[in-house]
């Protein structure tokens, strides 16, 4: 066979298309749009390649539309993941031997795919599903899963050109990159198109075969990934889709001896609930190998400013890094720290921006906002705003309406709050609403430890001012307080390549997606050495007679 040192393209980040007025872009994707909302899909598992319906179905509607349904999918059985799990283990052998070069290439034609001729129907198809605006959709769909594949793949070619770093003559050193011994799970969230991608491609790449379990609220966006994938080359059984509820399809995969790993994005309830029964199972020696845990969870994510930060930025950074995509972020800004001398001129701006943020249906290009994902997450949002209304020691200073009539509609909310340690400060919302603890300037310091304490996730957080010694002190005091940290800008968007993302905490195993230490995960190491000249005498030479 023929053979080289390859070399991967070098990876750029995908450029972000505006879809301004008059553009090309904004008419085929309006076309798209009216093509997927008058067209429902029937969404089946994909089972060693192959559309696989089970008869036990559920709606796909739009989030913003409650009349719109977009489709329906089929639900994993006992029976179907049984079956998914068997084409996982049929495709292994042939999918780990075959070069890396080959599996690269699978995943590089993926990404070409998504940006090039399927970049509007994946866009639609996020935007109708998950009501996301045109502007997240783009970032989300179009670039960053574009960008996780071309970036991960430069990865796995780094990774394997790491060898030993020396052999004494007479032997050669060697590592051997194997993917893991047995499936990995992958189970994703419903609020990035292109984190339910990555969860299940990473490990493909190195060689893995995989469950992958997208969450019902973006299966849409998944299913049309899995046909670029399929259509890439990816070969039968690498990659098999199977759609359901948590318990149902979790648990079985959970319990079979041949898990190998999870890739998971979700709540921390959920991983604390999947990490305690891999503990239970280890316990009972059901595996053959201690399963690799990965996991990104909750945040509570904070932006601190200090007195002399620039309001505009500030209340910017606040606005967007809250309220973009409904606040439904693991990144999403939810708490705040404003000095007193600056709080009033922040309200005012944030005041105007609430104002003038438009929230509705995301085919109309001119909303901010679209609706949260569900019945159930618009009264977990709705609870925390009426409790904030009833408390003696937070207000309401902005938004707090809420509508369902049509779509999950909640206004842009601020809250402002005496206690550090509400419920609006410290638990986790998902959701458009952020709560802010004025401090007075003067306590700077002790302002730092609340930040660092009352909060048991640590994702991302952001610090505003221009005294270096001041954010200086925040970074020293708070670097463990979030796995990425922002000077001057808000706590979202991590960009593949530049801020490999994960926290630490309760929020998550810190493995950064988006860079090459995630990767590492997915494969286990074997060194191998080869002796030219072995020796022939069992002795050593101080044992001989003197």
């Amino acid at each position: 066979m023929p053979a080289g040192r390859f070399v991967t393209p070098r990876p750029v980040n995908e450029k972000v298309r505006d879809y301004g007025p008059g553009s090309e872009d904004k008419r085929l994707l309006k076309l798209e749009l009216k093509r997927q909302a008058e067209n429902p899909v029937e969404v089946p598992l994909i089972i060693g390649g192959a559309p696989v319906p089970t008869g036990r179905t559920g709606r796909i509607v739009c989030p913003h539309d409650h009349g719109q349904e977009l489709g329906v999918y089929h639900m994993g059985t006992p029976e179907t993941i049984g079956r998914a799990i068997g084409a996982a283990a049929a495709a292994k052998d042939s999918w780990q031997r075959l070069p890396w070069e080959d599996r690269a290439a699978v995943f590089l034609k993926a990404a070409d795919l998504l940006a090039g001729p399927y970049r509007h129907v994946m866009n639609a198809a996020t935007m109708l599903g998950q009501s996301k605006t045109v502007y997240q959709a783009e970032i989300d769909a179009g670039c960053e899963l574009t960008d996780y594949l071309r970036f991960n793949v430069s990865y796995v070619c780094r990774i394997y050109s790491a060898q030993p770093e020396f052999s004494p003559q007479g032997s050669w050193n060697k590592l051997e990159y194997r993917p893991l011994d047995g499936f990995v799970f992958a189970v994703a969230p419903f609020n990035f198109t292109s984190i339910g991608g990555n969860l299940p491609t990473a490990p493909a790449m190195m060689g893995n075969t995989v469950i992958w379990k997208p969450a019902s609220s973006a299966v849409l966006s998944a299913y049309y990934f899995m046909k670029i994938l399929l259509e890439a080359g990816l070969p039968e059984g690498v990659i098999n889709m199977v759609p359901g509820t948590g318990a149902e399809i979790a648990n079985p995969v959970i319990d079979h001896r041949g898990l190998a790993g999870l890739h998971f994005t979700g709540s921390t309830g959920t991983f604390i609930y999947i990490w305690n029964r891999v503990a239970e199972n280890l316990s009972k020696r059901v595996y053959r190998n201690y399963p690799r845990l990965v996991g990104e969870t909750g945040g509570k994510d904070f932006i601190l400013a200090c007195p002399d930060a620039d309001i505009d930025e500030l209340a910017a950074a606040m606005f967007r890094g809250s309220f973009e995509y409904q606040g439904q972020k693991c990144s999403a800004s939810s708490r705040a720290y404003i000095p007193e001398s600056i709080w009033h001129n922040v309200l005012a701006c944030l005041s105007d921006m609430a104002q003038q943020a438009r929230v509705g249906d995301v085919r109309d290009f001119r909303n901010f906002m679209g609706a949260v994902i569900d019945r159930s997450a618009f009264d977990r949002i709705t609870r925390y705003i009426d409790e904030a209304r009833a408390s003696r020691t937070s207000e309401v200073v902005i938004g707090g309406e809420a509508d369902a009539s049509r779509g999950f509609f909640i206004r842009p909310t601020v809250i402002r709050t005496d206690d550090p340690r509400s419920r609006g400060m410290t638990e986790e919302i998902f959701g458009p609403v952020l709560t802010v603890y004025v401090y007075p300037d003067r306590k700077f310091d002790e302002t730092l430890n609340l930040v660092d304490t009352t909060s048991p996730y640590a994702l991302t957080g952001s610090i505003f001012g221009r005294d270096r010694a001041m954010i200086r002190a925040a970074l020293d005091r708070l670097s463990q307080a979030a796995g990425n940290v922002y000077i001057n800008d808000k706590p979202t968007g991590a960009v593949v390549g530049q801020q490999p993302f994960g926290g630490g905490r309760l929020s998550g195993t810190n493995d950064k997606a988006g860079g090459y230490f995630n990767m590492l995960r997915w494969t286990s190491p074997q060194a191998v050495k080869e002796n030219f000249t072995p020796p022939k005498d069992p002795f050593y030479p101080h044992m001989s007679e003197e």
